[in-house]
């Protein structure tokens, strides 16, 4: 192990300098990389199969969580296993939100919208929902909420980005998702036998409970972007538009608490 007791290490730029986007393009063409935060997710990224580039862990979580994690990377060069005290990651954020441990983590490249949804009946699809907070949040419930998968337009955050991996826990790593085609979303998607539902605050709109949505044996459920919500065209093409009743005068939920209730709802009869 290397111990450090400052970041102004050029192996730890990818930690403390590199923005997301750099990350994402740092191997090209080969994939980038991504930061996972905490033994869960970390260990909930090697379950999926992502591979470790280096680690940064703080030297009070040696012999605590951090433990079972370098215990697990048996084979992995002590060389990248960077060790510094807590309040030198403090650094980073300004306060301790790590976890104690830190992982870079080599991207796997996509697969297809066709291979994760072959025998998918429920799907979830983001579109333009640029917060990675809600990303996060909305892959969480996704995975805890039995949905088969999620799939992303290309003005969406991206799924790997720390902070939506750390709001979902590492849910991120328990449930399929891609990257839809641009421009070719809704034929993608109709294209693999998916009845569309639109979530939208629309006059002509059923109940989320209609027994014509549990009938359906293929659904893609469509969120959009917190405040604009989805784009007209989606809504116009979609099979289905529905909504979440509203009580004391309340006009929507946030996109996040609103996945949570449309996939309960949604998922019982798949």
């Amino acid at each position: 192990m290397m111990f450090v007791d400052t970041l102004e290490v050029p192996e730890l730029e990818i930690y403390n300098v590199l923005s997301e986007n750099r990350l994402y393009h740092i191997n090209e063409p080969d994939e980038g990389l991504f930061i996972a935060e905490s033994a869960i997710v970390i260990g909930r990224a090697l379950d999926a199969g992502y591979e470790p580039f280096s680690l940064l862990v703080a030297e009070e979580e040696l012999d605590r969580e951090a433990k079972d994690i370098i215990t697990r990377l048996n084979d992995f060069p002590l060389s990248k296993i960077y060790v510094a005290k807590e309040e030198v990651l403090k650094q980073i954020t300004g306060y301790n939100i790590t976890r104690g441990i830190l992982c870079a983590m080599k991207r796997k490249k996509l697969k297809s919208a066709q291979e994760i949804c072959k025998d998918a009946k429920r799907i979830a699809v983001l579109e333009n929902v640029s917060n990675p907070t809600n990303v996060g949040a909305i892959m969480r419930n996704a995975a805890a909420l039995n949905m088969d998968a999620v799939l992303f337009t290309k003005g969406s955050s991206d799924p790997l980005y720390r902070r939506a991996i750390r709001v979902s826990m590492g849910t991120v790593f328990q449930i399929p998702w891609t990257f839809l085609s641009q421009g070719k979303e809704l034929e993608e998607i109709a294209g693999m036998g998916f009845k569309t539902v639109a979530l939208a605050l629309n006059d002509n709109t059923l109940d989320i409970d209609d027994k014509r949505l549990a009938e359906e044996e293929k659904l893609a459920i469509f969120l959009g972007s917190e405040g604009y919500g989805l784009k007209p065209e989606t809504i116009r093409s979609s099979d289905y538009c529905v909504k979440i009743p509203m009580a004391h005068g309340v006009d929507s939920l946030n996109v996040a608490a609103c996945s949570a209730v449309t996939f309960w709802e949604l998922q019982k009869n798949k």
